[in-house]
């Protein structure tokens, strides 16, 4: 099965080596770039929580920010990320999506930073009555789609970006916000992740090859 892999290249060698050493042949698209906003230190001082929501979000974290209160990860993708590179979040919800975050937020909350992408949904943010500090932006690609009997998004900017390039093969979702968008740019997701992680991923491929 041909599976195309749209994470950027930086951080796509774990799902692809998982993935061939299935039997997959995979076609890596990368489909967004990740530029930094800023090299400054973020002084995370007086906050009670600072609420990671990605795992670029997460490296920007472990890169810039300083007195790091409680962390809040998104989801397991981010929580994974953190602790690669030495930070324990103290609270992932349940479920992961934002919806997931504000429903199981820890009460009371206190005074919470919200690290993300630039353009961050305001709706969290507001919920949480956080501060925001946009840690990185998105930029999406445009490459010619390739063939293949899959692909595999791991957000709703990859899902965008491989819209916008006119690709139709059926998708392997990471989790309920990119199926989200995913369906909403009129792609068809066929298996969405259990475990919105690296690990979920693999398994949703492997439960299409089988359908």
């Amino acid at each position: 099965m041909k599976v195309i892999v749209t994470r950027p290249r930086a951080q796509a060698g774990p799902l692809v080596g998982r993935l061939e050493a299935l039997g997959h042949e995979v076609v890596e698209c990368p489909l967004i770039e990740i530029e930094r906003t800023s090299d400054e230190p973020i002084d995370c001082a007086g906050y009670e929580w600072a609420s990671v929501t990605s795992p670029n979000g997460a490296d920007e974290v472990a890169r810039r920010a300083v007195n790091l209160p409680k962390v809040a990860a998104v989801g397991p993708g981010t929580a994974e990320q953190l602790r690669s590179l030495g930070i324990e979040p103290d609270f992932v919800p349940e479920i992961s999506s934002v919806d997931g975050l504000l429903a199981e937020f820890p009460r009371p909350e206190g005074k919470i930073v919200y690290l993300a992408a630039e353009n961050a949904r305001r709706r969290p943010i507001d919920a949480l009555k956080a501060d925001y500090v946009p840690l990185y932006r998105t930029v999406l690609l445009q490459p010619d789609a390739p063939e293949g009997d899959v692909v595999v998004l791991a957000s709703g900017s990859a899902a965008r970006a491989y819209a916008w390039t006119g690709g139709k093969a059926p998708a392997v979702s990471i989790g309920p916000e990119t199926t989200r968008v995913a369906e909403s740019v009129g792609l068809a997701v066929a298996v969405e992740a259990e475990a919105h992680d690296l690990d979920g991923l693999v398994a949703a491929v492997e439960r299409f090859a089988q359908a």
